[in-house]
């Protein structure tokens, strides 16, 4: 017999292992996925003591062409039913683009893009045919902001993410709903992973966020079947602010907002 599960990509730390937390609190069976194996075992170790629900893991590189397919065939093998998808795992490259490999942007491209793609592809058939499931795709505010220096990609790619979900929320009639959920800056490892700490610490701190919170306010969203979440109240007036105001006027106030990300190319 098929058990309901929530899966999560990128669970081993920041958004990701905190939506873990908040789905387990709220009695749903979890899959873990991220590259770190080890880690992943004692976290799934952890959560299935601390909140008494089965929790399963398998390590994957997303940036990986197979790599969906191989966590789509582990829970198939396993009668794991996914009736809830959570894309969160993140990827983001420091240098300008011009120093980047074309090898690098692809892999970019295919974590943050083609692999939310494709597992989408994969296990939305599944939930149509078990009348229904909820995604959520952990985008970011970059979707809404104008293009940056820095990572290149990021924001073209979050804004096609939000595009992206947006499209499947035509499945509604089907029981489906998607959530994209837009986070600020939010205080985790990405940063230091991604090589802009630099540029993360400069920011104000009132512009910083818990990732225990953007995963709170996310989980509700997607929960209650809401097609955008922009967590907090200080990132819904800055996405505000950023849907009327030119420009000419952003660029003016993009060092407070932005450090470091509209300089020019070095």
């Amino acid at each position: 017999m098929k058990e309901n599960y929530a899966l999560i990509t990128g669970a081993s730390s920041g958004i990701g292992l905190q939506i873990a937390h908040c789905l387990a609190k709220k009695n749903y069976n979890l899959i873990l996925t991220s590259r770190n194996k080890s880690k992943l075992s004692d976290l799934t170790k952890e959560i299935s003591f601390k909140y008494n629900i089965k929790c399963d893991y398998f390590s994957s590189d997303l940036s990986e062409i197979n790599a969906p397919y191989d966590i789509y065939n582990f829970t198939k093998s396993n009668n794991y039913n996914i009736e809830i998808l959570v894309n969160n795992a993140g990827y983001a490259l420091p240098n300008a683009f011009h120093k980047n490999s074309m090898e690098e942007e692809e892999k970019c491209l295919r974590v943050l893009g083609i692999s939310v793609i494709a597992l989408t592809k994969k296990y939305i058939n599944d939930m149509i045919s078990n009348g229904g499931g909820k995604i959520m795709i952990v985008s970011s505010v970059a979707a809404f902001a104008p293009a940056s220096s820095l990572q290149s990609l990021y924001g073209p790619v979050k804004t096609f993410m939000n595009r992206f979900s947006e499209s499947l929320n035509f499945y509604n009639s089907k029981g489906i709903t998607s959530t994209a959920v837009c986070p600020g800056y939010t205080v985790t490892n990405f940063h230091t992973a991604s090589g802009v700490q630099k540029e993360m610490d400069s920011v104000p701190s009132f512009l910083k966020k818990s990732a225990k919170r953007i995963a709170e306010e996310g989980v509700e969203a997607m929960l209650k079947g809401r097609k955008v979440c922009v967590p907090t109240k200080t990132w819904q007036i800055v996405v505000f602010l950023l849907k009327v105001i030119p420009n000419s006027v952003f660029s003016l106030i993009s060092g407070l907002l932005a450090p470091g990300r509209y300089d020019k190319v070095k």
